[in-house]
């Protein structure tokens, strides 16, 4: 176990020979690992492949039927989630756990006194966060509330968290998913600066770039067994890659673009604000045959809003969708889907699945009615099924049954299913929307080929991603979204990731204002 460890450093985290099952499923497999004081471990692995199942048995949420957890020589009560804040063990998460409408000096001392005091010393708590930013670098204002924040901003409250805490061991849960490119790379001068000071840090990613720039170990787990351990200098990519799946992943091949007349034109448009949907005004964009035009963007600017325009979900108030050059009077999500727009949500448990629907039911959700699956107002369930088994085996989906519910697969299978569903018949335009977050190296890939083979065969492709190598990867014009306007399009290499990374963020660059794109 010390391909690459700290030389000479203490361990501060020790799990030994962690085996888990549920049922017959097997979720880890005898997984033993160390981290060292002042070191950056990165723990990368398929889905399921047993990262999230390890993490709560070393918080105690879970309790492990063989094996042992030490931190700082000392061993861990299983089942017992205090036990490990107080050994100094903090976990940040991916989806932040703050009060919007707290201050940030409220979150960070929240559950942090006694019982017997009812009025918080706000003098003293004041003075050990003025401490905690000076020490390692995290300026935040303690008075301001968290909704008033931006999200690096906040991620920053959730750091302090653990190390007002007193947390010597900190656990980062992908910490970079909903961040500017900016954003990470003052995040990653904190974790280094962390680490100086004595910090020992996990960081849970899929993103290998990252990976490979803030660790100083990588551990691999493959189908709950740790398959690699590797120093982070002496590896690559794409060893890393073909670790976590079993096998080599080639980068896709992304042909030059030959963009074909415009099949959706959106000709100054807006929305009104619902459903936690911000509104969209003025906002002009076409998508061509052939071409695939990434939209990259922090949460929460406006691409939900977007997504939901184009899918049908969200009317225009004002402006003109056109389909095929030919204006659509009432748009609406039947007249979308009579349109041909493959749709592959954001959300693919509270929108793209109906979690105690089978997986048959679900595939055929935006087509019931049409002649495909329906015969003189029944339901085909003959044609239904098979359709289901259909997109199981060309998707390569892991299900024991098309009668299953869809909420027992993984998400990377859900996600398959959901994608059959898009691009099964043949669509002409396709919104997809975050199509690989949470994904893991193999599914990303898998999602990628299959986009640009619809593009390759003439479909015209939105695709909307917080991932911006996806969008630099994949797009052959890329758009900006910030506070729901758009920038100017720019063609693939035009614009350097600080530039679009600035514009994300809300700036111009080189003096150019965020206006509607066309």
């Amino acid at each position: 176990m010390n391909d690459g460890k700290s030389g000479g450093a203490r361990t501060v985290l020790r799990l030994d020979r962690l085996t888990k099952r549920f049922g017959t499923l097997l979720a880890n497999d005898a997984i033993s690992l160390e981290l060292a004081e002042g070191e950056i471990v990165a723990l990368l692995g398929e889905n399921g492949a047993g990262k999230t199942t390890l993490m709560n048995i070393l918080f105690g949420h879970y309790m492990a039927d063989e094996g042992t957890v030490e931190a700082f020589g000392r061993p861990l009560p299983p089942g017992d989630p205090r036990a490990a804040l107080d050994a100094g063990v903090g976990m940040v998460h991916q989806h932040f756990t703050l009060a919007d409408s707290m201050t940030v000096m409220e979150n960070i001392a929240l559950g942090t006194q006694p019982p017997w005091k009812w009025r918080l010393d706000r003098r003293a708590v004041r003075r050990r966060i003025r401490q905690l930013t000076e020490d390692f670098g995290l300026t935040v204002d303690p008075d301001k509330t968290i909704a008033s924040l931006s999200v690096g901003e906040r991620q920053r409250v959730e750091i302090l968290k653990a190390l007002y805490r007193d947390a010597r061991i900190l656990i980062l849960d992908e910490p970079t998913a909903v961040l500017t490119p900016g954003e990470t790379e003052a995040l990653f001068r904190t974790l280094k600066m962390l680490v100086a000071k004595g910090l020992s840090i996990l960081f849970i990613s899929h993103k290998l770039g990252e990976v490979m720039a803030v660790s100083d170990r990588v551990i691999v787990l493959r189908t709950g067994r740790l398959v690699g351990e590797r120093q982070t200098a002496k590896t690559s990519r794409a060893e890393l890659a073909e670790l976590m799946v079993g096998r080599e992943i080639p980068p896709p091949r992304v042909s030059p673009a030959m963009p074909g007349m415009p099949r959706l034109v959106l000709d100054n448009v807006s929305t009104t604000a619902g459903a936690g949907l911000s509104p969209l005004d003025g906002v002009s964009l076409s998508l061509h045959a052939g071409e695939i035009t990434g939209l990259a963007g922090v949460s929460g600017n406006g691409q939900a809003a977007l997504a939901a325009l184009i899918s049908g979900m969200q009317p225009p108030v004002r402006g003109t969708v056109l389909i095929g050059g030919r204006p659509v009077k009432a748009w609406s999500t039947r007249a979308a889907l009579a349109h041909g727009i493959g749709r592959i949500p954001e959300d693919r448990h509270a929108v793209g699945s109906i979690a105690d629907m089978s997986v048959v039911e679900n595939v055929i959700a935006e087509a019931y009615r049409t002649p495909r699956f329906s015969r003189f107002g029944f339901l085909d369930w003959k044609a239904a099924r098979a359709f289901a088994q259909k997109i199981i085996g060309d998707y390569d989906v892991k299900c024991p049954s098309p009668d299953m519910r869809i909420r027992l697969l993984s998400g990377g299978n859900m996600q398959k299913l959901i994608l059959g569903r898009a691009l099964d018949p043949e669509p002409e335009i396709i919104l997809a929307s975050q199509p690989t977050r949470g994904l893991d190296v193999g599914a990303v890939a898998y999602v990628h080929e299959r986009l640009l083979e619809a593009r390759a065969r003439g479909a015209a492709i939105l695709l909307i991603s917080e991932d911006l190598d996806e969008i630099l990867t994949l797009s052959d014009r890329i758009i900006v979204i910030s506070k729901g306007k758009l920038s100017t399009p720019s063609r693939r290499g035009e614009r350097t990731v600080r530039e679009l990374g600035e514009l994300m963020a809300g700036h111009g660059v080189a003096g150019e204002e965020l206006a509607h794109a066309s």
